[in-house]
């Protein structure tokens, strides 16, 4: 069980754009929608990573309507989550990358995430 559990870790933290993701997600919960004008892929694109983070125990993940959100993990998350969470934060904290997701961040959440989803996901 262990080999599985540190093999989806590797897997899942080997992608630049799931770990751009998760350290998005240390403001708090985000809905599929946020992440995905975040980041300008499809939304299937961002669900699939999303869905890689999840089952390697990184996000959480709440469905509300139509809508789902995704959040990191509490302090109850298996050590080897935990430390993966803290390692990444501490060693790309400073990188520009991260800096300009947050302040683009900062303006999504500005913007009605109903509009916005129901914008990128129309009935």
């Amino acid at each position: 069980m262990k080999m599985k559990t540190v093999m989806n870790l590797t897997k899942a933290l080997a992608d630049e754009t799931r770990v751009r993701m998760l350290l998005a997600l240390r403001g708090g919960e985000l809905c599929v929608c946020q992440v995905t004008e975040l980041f300008g892929f499809a939304p299937s694109t961002v669900s699939k990573h999303l869905s890689i983070l999840h089952q390697a125990g990184l996000v959480e993940s709440r469905k509300q309507e139509r809508w789902v959100y995704y959040r990191l993990p509490d302090q109850n998350a298996p050590v080897p989550v935990r430390a993966g969470l803290a390692w990444i934060t501490q060693a790309l904290e400073n990188e520009a990358c991260i800096a300009a997701d947050v302040r683009k961040l900062k303006q999504i959440l500005k913007m009605d995430p109903t509009e916005l989803c129901q914008r990128q996901c129309p009935k």
